[in-house]
């Protein structure tokens, strides 16, 4: 049923731009993101259902093509479930601020703590995803600024770079690899092909950036932060979890996000088995007979109830709009259009441009969903640059975004905006390099 230049088409239109200019504005008008996406996401099915029960199509294709798109919206949301669990018990383990304790002691000077951050960042971003690692990394950074103003633009807007650059080589380091992973575009060992024009777009500007960091070293800051009991063992289940979502999907030819329950599994017994007997042992070598504290560190779904839901929210209102805009005919009929008329290299180097302008997920969703007979060399690119487009300007990705909210006084979108010079000589070189890499693929 064609519904593209019905009044359909044009409601869905106009609700899906209010619901964007809500999202881009979401720091000045203090509105959660989810909240507008989710609503119109839902009202554009709406209006769709009434318009095709009045053309006698209350059956039709409508219902099946939810009924699709809410099996693929699931997998993605409970993958991302499982992953923000154990970040957050890993968080509430001391891991990763014992990292930065460790970080804290080594007395490094700036221009050391710039590439140190700058390489821990890009190595844990594969993993622990770039909005956790640029959080992370960023709050390192500034607690040894000292103040610096010098040092904080550059390590900040390096810290971004990396987090978006380490995640566009892995299928865990951003929603949109993730997503172009579970939708069979490319294989977990092709993402190998992504690791160099990933360093390549870090490295450039990163090596630029260096020259301008001042010389000295911030004063000595101590720091004592230990990992807390099971910290290890949590670890472990993490690794063991991506091994097992991973052969889900490579081997076993099933939903990925099935391995990552089953690895939901092993830290839900894990807690289980250290709350009921290794807290005990480990109240023994204190001395102790009993744990005083109210609220129980190791309480597994104390950790899923800090799960960040306005994120997996957002993540299911713009799959489910973005869902409505493909069945009313926009992704054809734009996407066609623009793929015809540029070519794939030009249009999806073009997307990674756009992308730091509007969300990075609708995009690749709407990509995904295009229909589109793109080799593997064109999905690799599509997923770079849609991967590190965002590092262009501040608000262009998550991490970004997050990174301003850590020292609001001296990284903004302006000082952001002054290296973007710089961060497209990175994003150029990628696209030379990945070109270069894929050349056995044409």
């Amino acid at each position: 049923m064609n519904m593209l230049n019905t009044w359909v088409g044009y409601t869905a239109l106009i609700m899906f731009t209010i619901a964007y200019v809500l999202i881009i504005f979401e720091e000045k008008i203090h509105l959660k993101k989810s909240k507008p996406i989710v609503l119109v996401g839902c009202l554009m099915w709406m209006i769709i259902g009434v318009y095709e029960m009045k053309h006698g199509g209350g059956h039709g294709g409508a219902h099946e093509f939810v009924e699709h798109l809410i099996a693929e919206i699931g997998g993605l949301f409970f993958f991302l479930l499982v992953a923000m669990t154990y970040i957050n018990t890993l968080t509430s383990l001391n891991v990763f601020q014992a990292l930065r304790a460790w970080l804290l002691s080594k007395g490094m000077g700036f221009r050391s703590l710039f590439w140190a951050t700058g390489i821990l960042t890009f190595l844990l971003s594969p993993l622990a995803d770039n909005l956790t690692s640029a959080l992370l990394m960023s709050t390192v950074a500034f607690a040894v600024s000292d103040g610096n103003r010098k040092f904080i633009i550059p390590a900040f807007v390096n810290i971004v770079v990396a987090a978006n650059a380490g995640g566009a080589w892995s299928p865990f380091g951003d929603i949109t690899t993730l997503m172009v992973w579970t939708a069979g575009k490319v294989q977990t060992v092709e993402f190998i092909y992504l690791v160099i024009p990933s360093i390549v777009n870090w490295i450039i500007p990163a090596f630029i950036m260096s020259l301008f960091i001042p010389k000295g070293k911030p004063e000595t800051q101590k720091e004592v932060m230990a990992m807390k009991p099971g910290a290890k063992r949590i670890m472990v289940c993490f690794i063991l979890t991506i091994a097992t979502g991973v052969s889900f999907h490579q081997f076993l030819h099933l939903p990925p996000f099935m391995g990552m329950m089953c690895g939901l599994g092993y830290v839900m017994f894990t807690s289980f088995y250290m709350k009921q007997w290794g807290m005990k042992n480990y109240l023994k070598k204190l001395g102790l007979t009993e744990d005083r504290r109210k609220v129980d560190r190791l309480d597994f779904f104390k950790q899923v109830e800090q799960v960040e839901f306005d994120t997996l929210l957002f993540f299911f209102g713009v799959l489910t709009a973005v869902g409505a805009l493909q069945y009313i005919g926009f992704l054809s009929v734009v996407g066609g259009g623009f793929y015809d008329a540029t070519g794939f290299t030009t249009a999806n180097t073009s997307i990674g441009v756009f992308s730091a302008i509007v969300d990075n997920i609708p995009i690749m969703y709407a990509v995904l969903n295009m229909g589109l007979d793109m080799g593997l060399d064109q999905w690799l690119l599509v997923t770079l640059t849609c991967g590190v487009g965002g590092s262009l300007l501040s608000a262009g990705s998550a991490a970004g975004v997050a990174v301003m909210g850590i020292n609001r006084d001296n990284y903004t979108f302006m000082t952001h905006l002054k290296w973007t010079p710089v961060i497209a000589l990175g994003y150029i070189a990628s696209i030379i390099t990945w070109w270069i890499v894929t050349i056995g693929l044409r």
